[in-house]
Parts: C-alpha cells; sequence; structure tokens
C-alpha cells in the first residue's frame, strides 16, 4: 500500500522542527512564501519571417532538392528491398530454406540483412545530413535572422 503525506507550512515560513501533516485538500508543495511571476518576454516589434517567401527562394528550393533526391530513392529502394523478402518468405519457401553456413539459412542471412541495412541507412543519412543539408539550412537561418 502506498501511503501520501501531505505538508502544509505556516503563512511566514516552515516550522524548524518536524513538518506538521496536513488533511486532505492542502497542497504538498505550498510554502507559503509569496510567489512572483515569470518573467514575460517581450516579442519585440519586428515581423515573422514571410515563409512563403522563403519557401519559393532558391535557397529553400537547392535544399529541398538535396533532400528529395537523397531520401526518395533510397526510401523507394529499401521498400522494395523490404517486400522483396516478404514476397521470397511468402512464396520461395525452398529457397528460404536452402542452408548457407550450418543451421543458418537464406531467411535469417536475408533478415539480418534488413536489420543491417536498416542502421547503414540511418548513418548514411545522417552523414548526409550533415554534410549537404545543414550548413544550406544554417544558411538559410541565418539570413532569416539577420533580416529579423
Amino acid at each position: 500500500m502506498i501511503q501520501i503525506t501531505y505538508v502544509t507550512f505556516t503563512a511566514d515560513r516552515a516550522p524548524p522542527g518536524p513538518l506538521r501533516e496536513a488533511g486532505p485538500g492542502t497542497c504538498p508543495f505550498a510554502s507559503g512564501d509569496s510567489v512572483s511571476a515569470a518573467p514575460t518576454l517581450d516579442p519585440g516589434t519586428h515581423e515573422p519571417p514571410d515563409y512563403i517567401q522563403v519557401q519559393s527562394s532558391a535557397e529553400f528550393d537547392e535544399l529541398r532538392r538535396a533532400h528529395r533526391s537523397f531520401a526518395f530513392p533510397l526510401t523507394v529502394a529499401f521498400v522494395l528491398w523490404y517486400l522483396g523478402y516478404v514476397l521470397l518468405s511468402s512464396y520461395a519457401g525452398g529457397f528460404m530454406a536452402t542452408k548457407v553456413l550450418g543451421h543458418l539459412n537464406v531467411a535469417f542471412v536475408l533478415g539480418i540483412a534488413q536489420f543491417v541495412t536498416t542502421f547503414l541507412i540511418a548513418w548514411w543519412y545522417s552523414r548526409h545530413a550533415a554534410t549537404k543539408l545543414d550548413p544550406k539550412a544554417e544558411a538559410i537561418k541565418s539570413r532569416l535572422e539577420g533580416d529579423a
């Protein structure tokens, strides 16, 4: 059984001795001290970026092209590779049962290759993003922040 103990404090400060237990309905974290409001952030008088203009810029177009030219073909290739594995597993049982090494068969090797491929694609994409996409995105961001 879990027992929850609520603690109350006096209006000034907590007493120096043991804390008093309070009944239900009291706040477990009330200290009695005055609480100041969180500082407000002045949004300033600048206008937000014109995102439509940014999206239609040549820089953004180049960034989008760099992303799509990498991500789309790789996605299609991986989906085809995965569907090929599923189709082979469903319709080519004899081939998938072929022993490769000891008790390891083709199905097991191709199944492990699915995981390896997934991690390789993730690593490859992170390298691509760091070298090709991030610098372009940073240039757009700095231009936007410079205009603000």
